[in-house]
């Protein structure tokens, strides 16, 4: 369990969220005054909480007009849009800040700290969602079915490893190895530049991994879905000297991947998102 400022139980079928008041996924300005109505210097607190950030809403207004739907990727010049939008966004855009003690793991699946994540805002064409990551914790080696999807670090160093299918399908004879080209296989440290996956290239099968705590914030288009064949699968990577033959040694940036069964580190955590609410429009 992640301490996010709420306290998860879990019960037979569901998991149901109850939140606490301190360290919520929000900000705000707190005033205190005095009362001279009482010699008892009774104190009023008043809270304060700030305008929906510009860029938060900005990035919900593009996002309205950029995502089409299944079976749509957005042009190289929304994409460059979306880049610019994201790439000013910083942590207090969503409430977040380094002083809160967000990230501490109060529980593991086999020493792995589990994840937490919070949706901000989602319809069918896309998702605005946040994955919350104390030190060591892991989100698998997973895909993004026919998905677009902009990736924001914000707090933290990460290690992302990620590949994309090799075209034409290579997989070993009598097995279920599929051949994958290795996209990504390095360290990211907030703040740096948003990442972009397709729904066949950009590194569209990814691995996060927590060097430090991290927050990451995910637009996503369209979200998953297993009514529409958009279900998430996992996998498990293999060095491509594993399986290759000698003549093929020689070959560099390549791995076999497996589909397994969704691990036990998949399982997230589930919290409401209470920071700078977006202005929700009914149409684009």
């Amino acid at each position: 369990m992640v301490d996010a400022g709420g306290l998860v139980e879990q019960g037979k079928d569901i998991m149901t969220v109850k939140h606490v008041n301190n360290n919520r996924v929000r900000y705000a300005n707190k005033t205190i005054k005095k009362s001279n109505k009482s010699s008892c210097k009774k104190m009023r607190r008043e809270v304060v909480f700030p305008r929906v950030p510009e860029v938060l809403q900005q990035l919900y207004v593009s996002c309205r007009e950029i995502f089409k739907g299944p079976g749509t990727v957005p042009p190289a010049s929304d994409v460059n849009k979306l880049c610019k939008i994201l790439d000013k966004m910083k942590p207090e855009d969503v409430g977040l800040s380094k002083n809160l003690h967000f990230f501490k793991a109060t529980g593991a699946v086999n020493g792995t700290p589990r994840v937490t994540y919070t949706t901000i805002y989602q319809c069918d064409e896309f998702s605005l969602c946040m994955f919350f990551l104390p030190e060591t914790a892991v989100i698998p080696l997973h895909n993004h079915p026919e998905m677009t999807v902009f990736s924001k670090l914000l707090l933290g160093t990460m290690h992302i490893k990620s590949y994309d299918w090799v075209d034409p399908k290579d997989t070993r004879p009598s097995s279920h190895l599929r051949l994958a080209r290795l996209k990504a296989n390095d360290v990211y440290t907030a703040p740096c530049d948003t990442s972009v996956l397709y729904p066949t290239t950009g590194g569209n099968i990814h691995q996060f991994t927590a060097i430090t705590p991290c927050a990451v914030l995910d637009v996503i288009g369209p979200p998953y879905s297993k009514e529409d064949d958009r279900d998430c699968s996992y996998y498990k990577d293999f060095p491509y000297t594993a399986f290759a033959s000698k003549q093929e040694e020689e070959e560099e940036g390549y791995g076999w991947l497996e589909e397994i069964e969704a691990p036990e580190d998949a399982e997230m955590d589930r919290i409401e998102y209470l920071g700078p609410q977006i202005t929700a429009n009914t149409s684009p």
